[in-house]
């Protein structure tokens, strides 16, 4: 089979074709359909993600969509033929998604929500697991709760809206003006975050209380801003990008709490494996029920255009999710190829 191969941080991949893997105990053959773009993706093969546990050489894509092949001893809920999705490796050694077929754990796997292409349904298990493990797992987010999402329109945000949504919160996001139409559509209120102090849209949308969820997607000052924007004494605040120095201060008085998500948490450690399968048959529930849309960029790449589809994704130019198809790789004489 054909898969990208990184050898050295910062360098080309290497595209070559290398032993198909065989489905061990608890495993299924997968042959990949399409792998999902993250920016954790840029970041280790930049050589800048250390907390992922990279391996080199390391074949990376963490996201995937495709159909079993074949199942391992012991997996009885997946059979050859089952179109499944879900966050299956790229890091800490565990083989990833840009290549035509991987042996993965049957516990990170659900069905593929029906609705969706593979393209689609490979856009969506890690903003979907990330936003969930926040709202849901961390802070019951609930009906009739203020929910603030930092980033709405983005990959994990745009997912966080819709699942809050689902549960019928009441849902603020912070975005661009240019995406107000976007948030609308969702159901959510945009918060024009530039020319609006936090004091502004606190009085705004809670009377001064508070909100009851914020989840920051952003990090660095809008993670501060989070801490003086939760509900007193209730108000809960999550974050996926919860590094670097902050003052508590304004949290503590207000008797808020705060919770830090790590979404790789059950790839890294090998604990926790099956709450991800059971988190995406959730997805799977609200996708097909229509109240979960992945935006997804309409640009095709391949493993050939990887080097395109990680510019995109840096340069910030796509619009929604990008996707690699892999099945449309070719399989020509050379097997070295170079890829930037």
């Amino acid at each position: 089979m054909k898969a990208l191969i990184l050898e050295h941080y910062n360098e080309s991949f290497q595209l070559k074709e290398i032993e198909k893997p065989i489905a061990s105990k608890g495993q299924v053959l997968v042959k990949i359909k399409a792998s999902g773009v993250n920016p954790i993706d840029l970041k280790i093969k930049k050589g800048q993600a250390g907390h992922a546990k990279t391996v080199l050489p390391a074949i990376l894509g963490i996201d995937m969509s495709g159909v079993v092949e074949a199942v391992g001893e012991g997996v009885t809920h997946f059979k050859p033929g089952d179109e499944v999705y879900g966050m299956t490796g790229g890091i800490a050694g565990v083989h990833g998604t840009l290549s035509e077929y991987a042996a993965v754990d049957a516990d990170l796997l659900a069905l593929k929500p029906k609705n969706l292409s593979m393209r689609e349904a490979a856009a969506v298990p890690l903003i979907f697991i990330t936003a969930w493990e926040g709202l849901v797992d961390r802070a019951n987010v609930s009906e009739g709760k203020s929910v603030l999402i930092h980033g709405g329109a983005g990959g994990v945000g745009h997912i966080a809206v819709q699942i809050a949504k689902a549960k019928d919160a009441r849902v603020f996001t912070t975005v661009q003006t240019d995406k107000n139409d976007l948030i609308k559509k969702y159901g959510a209120t945009p918060i024009d975050y530039k020319n609006t102090t936090v004091e502004e849209y606190v009085d705004k949308y809670t009377s001064g209380e508070g909100f009851d969820i914020i989840y920051d997607t952003v990090g660095g000052e809008i993670l501060d801003a989070s801490f003086k924007a939760a509900k007193q004494y209730f108000g809960h605040v999550l974050s996926i990008l919860g590094w670097g120095t902050h003052s508590i201060a304004p949290l503590s008085f207000h008797g808020a709490t705060y919770s830090g998500v790590f979404a790789l948490y059950p790839l890294i450690s090998g604990k926790a494996r099956a709450h991800h399968g059971e988190i995406l048959r959730e997805a799977t529930k609200l996708i097909e029920a229509g109240k979960v849309i992945p935006l997804v960029d309409q640009v095709h790449y391949s493993l050939e255009t990887v080097v395109d589809a990680y510019n995109a994704q840096e340069k910030r130019t796509a619009n929604g999710k990008v996707v690699i198809d892999i099945d449309e790789v070719t399989h020509e004489s050379e097997s070295n190829l170079l890829f930037s």
